[in-house]
């Protein structure tokens, strides 16, 4: 409770009170849906085909293949949380060369095995939103999503205050799944 004794103007503006906070203010371009490109075929301004263009620690890539890459989710639902992208624009997983496709579950096996070495993760989602209408984010551009997860990681949070706390800096997160990478 406010301390009844304080001017008016101070009775909120940072006095303690029983509440944490957890300020995750990267979300709201997310929110708004800047820097993404809203269907297939528009790929001005897409970030899958932006973050290979940038150092592997700007663009947050953990590792490059001939075909595809693998790059950290800027807004993950777990530490760690990794995305498998094909260089190539496509938004359709039937788009994929047989090429592709053979890299695209290579990495998606490769990413298991680091989030295992770097993170001791027991557990994984792995899963494509193909298309808008199923929850793609970013539907102009496939990406496939590996979550890790551990036993008791999902709490009342993200259920009750649509919060997800994450234990690290993505970048220290791409260092690590960098380094625990298996090259074969």
């Amino acid at each position: 409770m406010p301390d009844p004794d304080l001017p008016d103007d101070q009775l909120f503006a940072g006095v303690p009170d029983a509440f944490g906070r957890l300020w995750t203010p990267h979300r709201m371009v997310y929110i708004k849906g800047e820097n993404k490109p809203s269907g297939p075929g528009e790929d001005e301004d897409c970030p899958f085909d932006r973050a290979p263009t940038l150092t592997d620690e700007e663009g947050l890539i953990v590792a490059r293949g001939a075909l595809v890459y693998a790059v950290l989710n800027l807004y993950p639902y777990n530490a760690g949380h990794v995305l498998i992208c094909p260089y190539r624009h496509v938004a359709d997983y039937t788009e994929l060369t047989a090429d592709e496709t053979t890299e695209f579950a290579e990495f998606t096996k490769r990413a298991v095995r680091a989030l295992r070495q770097a993170s001791g993760a027991q557990g994984f989602n792995i899963g494509i939103n193909l298309g808008s209408v199923a929850g793609a984010g970013i539907a102009a551009h496939l990406h496939q999503h590996v979550v890790p997860r551990w036993g008791g990681d999902t709490n009342f949070m993200p259920v009750v205050g649509h919060t997800r706390v994450l234990p690290q800096l993505l970048a220290d997160t791409r260092k690590l799944l960098a380094e625990a990478w298996p090259t074969a």
